[in-house]
């Protein structure tokens, strides 16, 4: 630790400096207003074409520029954009072999001088060190906004040069890999789309087709609603606890999880930030325990969405603002029927069938009514495998992307405050950003 100094931003090395932002770049500028079109002479970018770590340049609008200004306004690779206003005030973006574009009245574009390297800046704008500094200004703004003025007195770590290259190698390399894995989680995603409407609506012998009432299914396949079913311990479709049933009060760390209609996503149940009651209030709401094979559906919101109880969360609580349907039938199997209430054909027959005009709503009577078109049971599970084992595919790449994530956040940490070093890590270079291999002495 005697290598390293406090500093206003955190520790830091102590051949590193910290310089105020406009020292090290030119001066920030604001974007081109224009309006955004399907055709003009160059590409438009905007805050809303950014994603979370890419931007999809087929994607963007044009717009028309004089030649004087996009000149001025050009993209180049290695400047870094932020938002300066709206929900993702702050939020920055390094432009890489970008298309002949400009950006937006909305995005200021900050661009390095030799010193400094655009790669390790724009890793450092996603730190805890720049983000106390952009949330302190915000508070004191009742705009809640960014402004060229802010950015220039941002203060920002300086390593010598090749350190700074070298700690940009290390951070890219991770995110690279976080990028592939989420190129891999939407293709996977777009093959189980497209294999389900298959399915689906053609099944799995090639037969004729019939009309129904959701579209065409193959001849063979049956006709039912779910209220034909649903079974009723407690009524035929059972709603979560409502009004003085459970109170948000009663909510706590541990204990039994409650499922709400926030947990409910791509036909699962996410355990992420679940509520949770004690075993006595689990107890007093009996009749609102999650089983094995049930399927939650949200009463509002996103119409459709819902998810497969699966032996994880069997014992769980059905909470406020879920619907709960509960089939126990050797002619259906509930993993089939699940992926069956994903196809577009339901959720368009959901949305379509959904009580309420200003606020579009499930109720019983819509659920009992829904249409049901099922196969031969072996055909049920045979469907219910192949999606199984491409929804596998997705889960496997979600928690590789996940640990990736992890381990990028905790090295962006280390590496920006000098707890890790890698001034001795020796690497080959590709232009000015380092790929391929890498060893320490």
């Amino acid at each position: 630790m005697n290598d390293l100094k406090g500093t206003e931003i955190g520790t830091i090395a102590r051949n590193w400096k910290v310089v105020d932002l406009g020292s090290v770049c030119e001066p920030p500028q604001y974007g081109f207003t224009a309006t955004a079109q399907e055709k003009g002479n160059v590409r438009f970018l905007r805050i809303t074409d950014i994603g979370d770590v890419s931007v999809r340049w087929d994607n963007v609008p044009y717009c028309d520029c004089t030649i004087e200004e996009i000149e001025k306004y050009r993209l180049q690779s290695g400047d870094i954009v932020f938002a300066r206003i709206g929900a993702t005030t702050g939020k920055s973006y390094l432009i890489e072999n970008p298309p002949d574009a400009v950006f937006a009245s909305y995005l200021i574009r900050v661009r390095t001088k030799p010193d400094m390297n655009p790669v390790f800046l724009s890793h450092f704008f996603h730190s805890s060190g720049y983000w106390r500094q952009v949330d302190a200004y915000k508070n004191a703004n009742l705009k809640k906004g960014v402004s060229g003025s802010l950015l220039k007195t941002l203060s920002v770590p300086v390593p010598p040069l090749s350190e700074q290259r070298k700690i940009a190698a290390v951070l890219s390399l991770v995110q690279r890999a976080i990028e592939q894995q989420e190129r891999l989680i939407a293709l996977t995603t777009e093959l189980k789309k497209a294999l389900m409407h298959k399915l689906f609506t053609e099944g799995l012998r090639g037969e004729p087709l019939k009309m129904t009432e959701i579209g065409p299914v193959p001849e063979s396949w049956e006709e039912a609603t779910l209220g034909q079913f649903a079974t009723k311990p407690h009524g035929v479709l059972q709603t979560g606890p409502f009004g003085s049933q459970l109170h948000k009060n009663e909510y706590q760390d541990s204990g039994i999880p409650v499922v709400n209609p926030t947990h409910l996503a791509g036909n699962r149940i996410n355990h992420e930030d679940v509520p949770r009651v004690t075993l006595e209030t689990a107890k007093r709401l009996e009749r609102h325990i999650l089983r094995k094979g049930d399927i939650l559906f949200g009463r509002r919101g996103e119409i459709g969405r819902h998810g497969l109880v699966t032996a994880e969360e069997d014992g769980w609580l059905c909470g406020t603002g879920c619907f709960l349907v509960r089939v126990r039938s050797e002619r259906l199997d509930n993993r089939f029927l699940s992926y069956y209430f994903s196809t577009s054909q339901i959720v368009t027959w959901l949305n379509s069938h959904a009580a309420g005009a200003i606020m579009p709503n499930l109720n019983n009577t819509v659920l009992r009514q829904m249409p049901v078109c099922f196969p031969a049971f072996e055909d049920q599970l045979e469907i219910a495998d192949c999606l199984d084992t491409v929804e596998q595919k997705i889960q496997i790449a979600e928690s590789k992307r996940d640990a990736l994530r992890d381990l990028f956040h905790t090295l962006l940490h280390q590496l920006m405050t000098a707890q890790i070093r890698v001034h001795n890590l020796e690497l080959e270079w590709s232009a000015d950003i380092p790929v391929r291999h890498a060893r320490v002495d």
